[in-house]
Protein backbone atom coordinates (compact mmCIF):
# COMPACT_ATOMS: atom_id res chain seq x y z
CA UNK A 1 0.00 0.00 0.00
CA UNK A 2 2.96 2.30 -0.43
CA UNK A 3 2.09 3.13 -4.04
CA UNK A 4 1.66 6.94 -4.21
CA UNK A 5 -0.39 6.54 -7.40
CA UNK A 6 -3.06 4.72 -5.40
CA UNK A 7 -3.81 6.80 -2.30
CA UNK A 8 -6.59 5.94 0.08
CA UNK A 9 -9.79 7.76 -0.83
CA UNK A 10 -12.35 8.46 1.91
CA UNK A 11 -15.78 9.51 0.68
CA UNK A 12 -19.39 9.62 1.80
CA UNK A 13 -21.60 6.79 0.55
CA UNK A 14 -25.32 6.34 0.09
CA UNK A 15 -24.92 2.58 -0.37
CA UNK A 16 -22.24 -0.08 -0.10
CA UNK A 17 -21.82 -3.66 -1.23
CA UNK A 18 -23.02 -6.14 1.38
CA UNK A 19 -19.89 -8.25 0.83
CA UNK A 20 -17.67 -5.26 1.68
CA UNK A 21 -19.64 -4.45 4.84
CA UNK A 22 -19.69 -8.10 5.91
CA UNK A 23 -15.91 -8.33 5.49
CA UNK A 24 -15.39 -5.20 7.60
CA UNK A 25 -17.77 -6.37 10.35
CA UNK A 26 -16.16 -9.81 10.47
CA UNK A 27 -12.64 -8.39 10.49
CA UNK A 28 -13.57 -6.04 13.35
CA UNK A 29 -15.03 -8.92 15.38
CA UNK A 30 -18.55 -7.47 15.26
CA UNK A 31 -20.09 -10.39 13.36
CA UNK A 32 -21.98 -12.86 15.52
CA UNK A 33 -24.70 -15.49 15.17
CA UNK A 34 -27.46 -12.87 15.04
CA UNK A 35 -25.69 -11.16 12.14
CA UNK A 36 -25.31 -14.49 10.37
CA UNK A 37 -29.03 -15.19 10.74
CA UNK A 38 -30.12 -11.68 9.69
CA UNK A 39 -27.44 -10.17 7.44
CA UNK A 40 -30.05 -7.91 5.85
CA UNK A 41 -29.46 -5.43 8.70
CA UNK A 42 -26.43 -4.33 6.68
CA UNK A 43 -28.81 -2.96 4.02
CA UNK A 44 -29.77 -0.30 6.54
CA UNK A 45 -26.41 0.51 8.12
CA UNK A 46 -25.38 2.88 5.34
CA UNK A 47 -28.80 4.25 4.38
CA UNK A 48 -29.95 4.99 7.92
CA UNK A 49 -26.75 6.67 9.08
CA UNK A 50 -26.70 10.46 8.93
CA UNK A 51 -23.27 10.15 7.31
CA UNK A 52 -21.43 7.03 6.22
CA UNK A 53 -17.80 7.22 5.11
CA UNK A 54 -16.00 4.48 3.25
CA UNK A 55 -12.23 4.24 2.78
CA UNK A 56 -11.03 2.79 -0.51
CA UNK A 57 -7.67 1.60 -1.74
CA UNK A 58 -7.44 0.62 -5.39
CA UNK A 59 -11.26 0.47 -5.55
CA UNK A 60 -11.42 -1.95 -2.59
CA UNK A 61 -13.36 -0.85 0.50
CA UNK A 62 -10.87 -1.18 3.36
CA UNK A 63 -12.50 0.91 6.08
CA UNK A 64 -15.67 2.58 7.22
CA UNK A 65 -17.22 4.81 9.84
CA UNK A 66 -20.57 6.38 10.41
CA UNK A 67 -22.29 9.16 12.27
CA UNK A 68 -25.72 8.99 13.86
CA UNK A 69 -27.25 12.42 14.12
CA UNK A 70 -30.17 14.77 13.66
CA UNK A 71 -27.72 16.79 11.50
CA UNK A 72 -28.68 19.87 13.49
CA UNK A 73 -26.99 19.84 16.88
CA UNK A 74 -25.74 16.45 18.11
CA UNK A 75 -23.94 13.47 16.59
CA UNK A 76 -22.34 10.20 17.64
CA UNK A 77 -19.53 8.65 15.65
CA UNK A 78 -19.45 4.88 15.66
CA UNK A 79 -18.38 1.75 13.80
CA UNK A 80 -14.95 3.07 12.86
CA UNK A 81 -12.95 0.17 11.49
CA UNK A 82 -10.19 -0.56 9.01
CA UNK A 83 -9.27 -4.01 7.75
CA UNK A 84 -6.43 -5.30 9.92
CA UNK A 85 -3.91 -5.50 7.09
CA UNK A 86 -4.32 -1.72 6.49
CA UNK A 87 -4.27 -0.52 10.11
CA UNK A 88 -1.62 1.77 11.53
CA UNK A 89 -1.49 3.97 8.42
CA UNK A 90 -3.77 6.82 9.47
CA UNK A 91 -6.83 5.55 7.61
CA UNK A 92 -9.06 5.50 10.70
CA UNK A 93 -8.03 9.08 11.38
CA UNK A 94 -8.95 10.07 7.81
CA UNK A 95 -12.38 8.47 8.23
CA UNK A 96 -13.05 10.35 11.47
CA UNK A 97 -11.80 13.63 10.00
CA UNK A 98 -14.16 13.16 7.03
CA UNK A 99 -17.10 12.52 9.36
CA UNK A 100 -16.26 15.54 11.52
CA UNK A 101 -16.00 17.81 8.46
CA UNK A 102 -19.31 16.50 7.14
CA UNK A 103 -21.03 17.04 10.48
CA UNK A 104 -19.56 20.53 10.85
CA UNK A 105 -20.79 21.36 7.32
CA UNK A 106 -24.29 20.64 8.64
CA UNK A 107 -23.71 22.87 11.67
CA UNK A 108 -23.46 20.04 14.19
CA UNK A 109 -21.58 21.39 17.20
CA UNK A 110 -21.65 18.42 19.62
CA UNK A 111 -19.89 15.27 18.44
CA UNK A 112 -19.36 12.31 20.75
CA UNK A 113 -18.39 8.66 20.63
CA UNK A 114 -17.84 5.70 22.91
CA UNK A 115 -14.31 4.36 22.57
CA UNK A 116 -13.36 0.73 22.97
CA UNK A 117 -10.94 0.02 25.83
CA UNK A 118 -7.38 0.80 24.84
CA UNK A 119 -8.29 3.29 22.09
CA UNK A 120 -8.59 6.41 24.23
CA UNK A 121 -5.26 7.97 23.24
CA UNK A 122 -6.16 7.62 19.54
CA UNK A 123 -9.30 9.71 20.04
CA UNK A 124 -7.67 12.11 22.49
CA UNK A 125 -4.98 12.85 19.88
CA UNK A 126 -7.82 13.83 17.53
CA UNK A 127 -9.25 16.34 20.02
CA UNK A 128 -11.84 14.22 21.82
CA UNK A 129 -11.95 14.45 25.61
CA UNK A 130 -13.51 12.20 28.23
CA UNK A 131 -16.99 13.22 29.29
CA UNK A 132 -16.51 13.73 32.98
CA UNK A 133 -19.66 13.52 35.01
CA UNK A 134 -21.42 11.33 32.42
CA UNK A 135 -21.93 7.58 32.37
CA UNK A 136 -22.89 5.70 29.20
CA UNK A 137 -25.88 3.38 29.54
CA UNK A 138 -27.31 0.61 27.41
CA UNK A 139 -30.81 -0.80 27.52
CA UNK A 140 -30.80 -4.48 28.50
CA UNK A 141 -32.03 -6.97 25.91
Amino acid sequence: MDDPASPVLVCFLQSAAIDDLTALYKDAGWWDEACEQHPEFLDHVVQNSALFAGAFYEKKMIGMGRALSDLVSDAYIQDITVLQQYRGRGIGKKIIEKLILGLRDHGVDWIGLIAEPGTGSFYENMGFTKLTGHIPYRLKD
